[in-house]
């Protein structure tokens, strides 16, 4: 019988392929066929796995696992010349995001890709860039903070006439500080757990870093980040167009809009596989960011599971923030719209099947409903896609830096940003100085550059913002 010892002798490498082989060992021998057939069989699939590719064939999944392992030792070629990438609103864009794009655009497995005008640096590719990958998943183009999602709850006509009033105003500002929980780390205690199904995901169990993972979650489940992330209630202004793809009248609602991800769940998930990209895919040290995992390999495919798993967990998030907060009103939605910006979907463009990768850029296919963030003090928009193929249906997922985070906690005076959403009569809850208004591009100039993308449906106006206030940021 062939042993585990017998494959090590081989140079065979450890893992999944040992279990593979004994068992076709096992199934050979059942067979009558001998140790030394065996075998031979064994090294000859093990240099010259293609020819053992057909369906059906006896080593077919050890062949796969050794073309996966021959492709991570070829030193990628690299384009010299990246290819072409549209940009919207490039004016708007800090030339070295542009500069991200197309050193992403130099990879043999991109495909395509596009840049949105809320654009900035980020870390691989851009916030605000869109990249489509050939068979490949790139753990840095989706980002830390996995499925950060923007989510909008619509209430009744009569609750908009409500929240004028002092007590339901206060009583909407006590649910959403109470009832939620902001900053790194931050979680609910045993006794005040939130729930929902989304924990009882089979997925928790593929892996052992999910499972590890899971107890992170459960605590986290409910909670939001720092940065960017926020809880909004606010002033819903919907159009005719708007009220026909919602369901409900045009008119003035009160609603309560998030934005926040997959925490310290997604978090670890990116780190773990981005470093196992970046052993697997050999790269020039300024393109080490872009590492990818081949999706025929165990990695990529771990991954697609894990990253899945996140987006799932991010939607689930949002949505026992909003029942937690409708509890405490006393009311239900009427209406719900929702949508990741940091997430790769497997997508057919011209033709081929590709991993499209958002990184902080908004789905925008025909017709689909989607959330573009202003900033604490600026509007936001409920949009809807024109599945534009040249930006790979996409759009930017809010306004953009103009400021870095630095930047603005050393030059930003708080008495002038406070004055300044006072005087719009926004509620600000937290917060940093790194989030002000001022450090945001211009909403409306950024929609203006990307109206083949999508159409403003619906204007939400901030009256309560509430904010982590450390400055520190997961997005």
């Amino acid at each position: 019988m062939i042993t585990s010892a017998q494959l090590i002798e081989m140079n065979w490498p450890k893992g999944k392929v040992f279990g593979e082989a004994i068992a076709v060992a096992q199934e050979m021998a059942a067979t009558g066929a001998t140790d030394e057939q065996i075998l031979s069989a064994l090294k000859d699939v093990r240099t010259n796995p293609e020819a053992y590719k057909g369906e059906g064939n006896l080593f077919e999944e050890i062949a796969k696992i050794f073309i996966g392992l021959n492709a991570r030792d070829q030193v990628p070629e690299i384009r010299e010349v990246p290819m072409e990438a549209p940009i919207w609103g490039e004016h708007l864009i800090d030339p070295g995001a542009v500069d991200q794009l197309r050193n992403a655009m130099r990879l043999p497995v991109t495909v395509a890709g596009a840049l949105m005008p809320d654009a900035h640096i980020g870390y691989g590719i851009p916030i605000g860039g869109v990249v489509a990958l050939e068979n490949a998943v790139a753990p840095y183009m989706v980002g830390v903070d996995i499925a950060c999602r923007m989510m909008m709850s619509i209430y009744p006509k009569p609750m908009r006439q409500e929240f004028e009033k002092i007590n339901t105003y206060d009583l909407v500002k006590r649910a959403m500080r109470e009832e939620t929980r902001f900053g790194i780390g931050a979680q609910f205690g045993k006794y005040d757990l939130r729930e929902h199904e989304v924990m009882d995901d089979p997925d928790w169990n593929e892996t052992k870093l999910l499972i590890r993972l899971k107890q992170k979650g459960a605590v986290q489940l409910g909670t939001s980040g720092t940065g960017n992330h926020f809880v909004d209630a606010g002033i819903l202004n919907v159009s005719e167009v708007g009220a026909a793809e919602l369901g409900i009248e045009a008119g003035e609602y009160l609603a309560i809009m998030s934005h926040s991800g997959s925490r310290g769940v997604g978090a670890k998930i990116c780190d773990y596989y981005s470093g196992l990209a970046r052993k697997i895919t050999t790269l020039p040290k300024e393109l080490r960011h872009l590492a990818w995992l081949p999706m025929d390999t165990e990695e990529g495919k771990e991954y697609w599971i894990s990253m899945n798993l996140a987006g799932k967990f991010a939607s689930a998030n949002h949505h026992t923030i909003h029942q937690a907060i409708a509890k405490r009103v006393g009311e239900r939605p009427i209406a719900q719209v929702e949508n990741h910006h940091n997430f790769a979907w497997l997508e057919e463009h011209n033709g081929k099947e590709v991993y499209v990768h958002r990184k902080g850029a908004t789905p925008a296919g025909e017709g689909v409903l989607g959330i573009i963030p202003g900033s604490m003090g600026h509007d936001s928009f409920i949009v809807r896609g024109k599945g534009n193929e040249k930006s790979l249906e996409s759009a930017s997922h809010g306004a953009g830096r103009v400021m870095s985070r630095k930047q603005a906690k050393q030059t930003l005076p708080k008495k002038e940003r406070d004055a300044w959403l006072a005087e719009r009569r926004i509620d600000l809850m937290g917060g940093g100085m790194d989030e002000a208004p001022q450090v945001y591009k211009d909403i409306e100039e950024v929609l203006a550059v990307q109206t083949d993308l999508v159409e403003p449906v619906a204007r939400f106006t901030p009256r309560i913002v509430l904010m982590a206030d450390d400055g520190k940021s997961e997005d």
